[in-house]
């Protein structure tokens, strides 16, 4: 009986120490692959300030005005200017796309009934 006992004490150890060896494998393979992940992701930053570096260089309003210049003729871009704007009166709406006009009670209502609770059954 004795020997039977040590036998499945010997076999558990065995047992345990491969669960605790495999457990090491996957943890130290996580690592690795946490640090290759966090690798990448440096270099994707380091593309991504480049690349935003690069955007800010290519949107400096001297350099977009000296375009403008040199391609006037086949663009014909100008400056924007506030009669360029139309008003929502000026607008033409097709029947079915116009807004219903809102009654300005009726707007209040809606606005405090929204940040009221309302009593759900």
């Amino acid at each position: 009986m004795r020997g039977l006992v040590t036998f499945l004490a010997a076999l558990a150890v065995i047992a345990l120490g491969y669960w605790a060896y495999h457990q090491n494998i996957q943890t130290q393979t996580a690592i690795r692959q946490i640090d290759r992940l966090q690798m990448a992701i440096g270099v994707e930053r380091e593309r991504l300030s480049v690349l935003r570096a690069e955007w800010a260089y290519l949107n400096r309003p001297d350099r977009l005005r000296e375009l403008v210049d040199l391609n006037f003729d086949r663009l014909g871009l100008l400056p924007m200017g506030p009669e360029q704007f139309a008003h929502l009166d000026e607008l033409v709406w097709r029947p079915e796309d116009r807004p219903e006009p809102m009654d300005t009670e009726a707007g209040d209502e809606i606005l405090f009934s929204a940040s009221e609770p309302e009593d759900m059954p």
